[in-house]
């Protein structure tokens, strides 16, 4: 096994369904995308570039989906909050599958993926 599917089968639910819900919208939307366990958490990178990745943080009662260039994102997609003051990174916060607006996402999944294929590096902050 993975450790990426180890560390996914680990978490405690609802995180479990979240994480692997996401997961799936993540790898249908994007066929490109590379799975990587980086930092002990799921990343999802393009071209060798992480674009985002999946973690709980701790204190803590959702799913931190992460766009590592978030910043460059959030005017087009408001559902990205910075609430740890991250310089760069901004995310979404999933307490429930229904909390993810299913569409809205796949935008950003193809927004993000054309923005880090025009980025020679991930983060510049």
């Amino acid at each position: 096994m993975k450790p990426v599917d180890e560390y996914f089968i680990s978490q405690k639910e609802p995180y479990q369904s979240i994480m692997l819900y996401v997961r799936s919208v993540i790898l249908s939307t994007l066929p490109e995308v590379e799975e990587r366990y980086s930092y002990k958490i799921p990343f999802y990178n393009i071209e060798k570039k992480p674009m985002l990745y999946l973690n709980i943080l701790k204190g803590t009662n959702y799913v931190d989906v992460a766009f590592v260039q978030g910043i460059l994102l959030e005017k087009q997609f408001p559902s990205l909050k910075n609430n740890n003051k991250r310089k760069q990174v901004r995310s979404i916060q999933l307490k429930t599958i229904e909390d993810l607006d299913h569409q809205n996402f796949k935008a950003l999944l193809y927004e993000a993926s054309a923005l880090i294929k025009k980025s020679k590096k991930a983060w510049f902050l």
